[in-house]
């Protein structure tokens, strides 16, 4: 071989691992993810990691294919719009998007990158698809449930603590949500002679507070909605409930697994589960715009037994035979 071309040929080989890798980086999707609590958070942990794993067993492994980037707003409005801005300038292939806020404000940016949300109430009445079967823009994704559950968690605390006259309703009045699961609430508690009043949960110095306050009347309970605001305060949250001896209803597990009395939700580790599969089809070319809205199969009871007896309270027979989860 001559002199001349032997450097060719080392130099050609030289290249082929630049090329290699540009192949590869070019290779690799960038999928985004924007989550209303913070990113310390449990819950958070939890759902990503599902993610994580489903998406890998469809054959997507992080750094190998994919890079993810993860904002987490902490119930700040502004930062959660920031965040927003922040994920879709990095041009991603898609955008997961937890919570009703987030997917607002990510679909306020941008009617181009595909989303998948996740604990969404109510899609089509927040207005962030058109048609649950057939959304047609560029956001799909699952429902954590639709507003008539949020009278199965009156009709709840009623069977557990019958003596409950008064129920004090947690919400976040900045969400949207959060007045359509009070108004349920309100037309359920009325045929149980139950007087019901709200606390915004948003301010944790306001909840504690007021929380205190109700608590000073008798046969109070307690029942925390779905919102960003009632995450970020859960610690609180479930401490007012014990010191006060508030028979507390929650829309989550988490809370009850931590000390709170009994819970009635979807479980929202699987649904980012299920978001998995509907990245992988739009990774793999599908449109967000014609893959169904879908809501949960199965709702999750869970009850707190320890809890229950500082309350001084008996779970009813019927209540445990339907619980999914007793933790005792």
């Amino acid at each position: 071989m001559q002199r001349r071309e032997f450097v060719m040929l080392l130099g050609a080989a030289a290249a082929w691992p630049l090329a290699a890798n540009a192949q590869q980086q070019e290779g690799i999707r960038r999928i985004g993810m924007l989550t209303g609590i913070a990113g310390e958070d449990v819950q958070t942990k939890a759902r990503i990691a599902a993610f994580l794993q489903e998406l890998q067993k469809l054959g997507w492994t992080e750094g190998r294919n994919f890079r993810m980037d993860v904002r987490a707003g902490a119930g700040n409005l502004a930062t959660i719009r920031k965040y927003a801005a922040e994920l879709i300038a990095l041009a991603p292939d898609v955008i997961v998007g937890s919570g009703t806020t987030p997917v607002t404000l990510l679909l306020e940016a941008t009617h181009k990158v595909p989303i998948v949300f996740a604990i969404v109430i109510d899609p089509m009445g927040a207005g962030l698809v058109n048609k649950l079967s057939r959304p047609g823009g560029n956001a799909t994704g699952f429902m954590n449930f639709d507003y008539s559950l949020s009278g199965k968690w009156v009709e709840l605390l009623k069977q557990v603590a019958p003596g409950v006259t008064q129920v004090a309703v947690l919400r976040d009045t900045s969400s949207s949500a959060g007045i359509g699961q009070f108004a349920v609430i309100q037309a359920f508690a009325r045929p149980l002679g139950l007087e019901v009043s709200t606390i915004n949960a948003g301010d944790s110095r306001e909840a504690d507070r007021a929380v205190t306050e109700f608590a000073r009347e008798p046969n109070g309970g307690l029942i925390v909605t779905a919102s960003p605001s009632t995450v970020v305060h859960r610690d609180l949250i479930i401490a007012l409930a014990a010191r006060h001896k508030l028979p507390t209803v929650y829309f989550d597990r988490t809370p009850v697994a931590e000390g709170g009395l009994i819970s009635y939700g979807p479980d929202l580790v699987s649904q980012f589960q299920q978001v998995a599969g509907y990245v992988d089809r739009i990774l793999r070319g599908e449109k967000p715009a014609n893959l169904p809205v879908q809501a949960p199969s199965k709702y999750e009871l869970v009850v707190n037994l320890k809890t229950a007896k500082a309350l001084g309270l008996v779970i009813p027979p019927a209540v445990l035979a339907r619980a999914d989860e007793v933790i005792e």
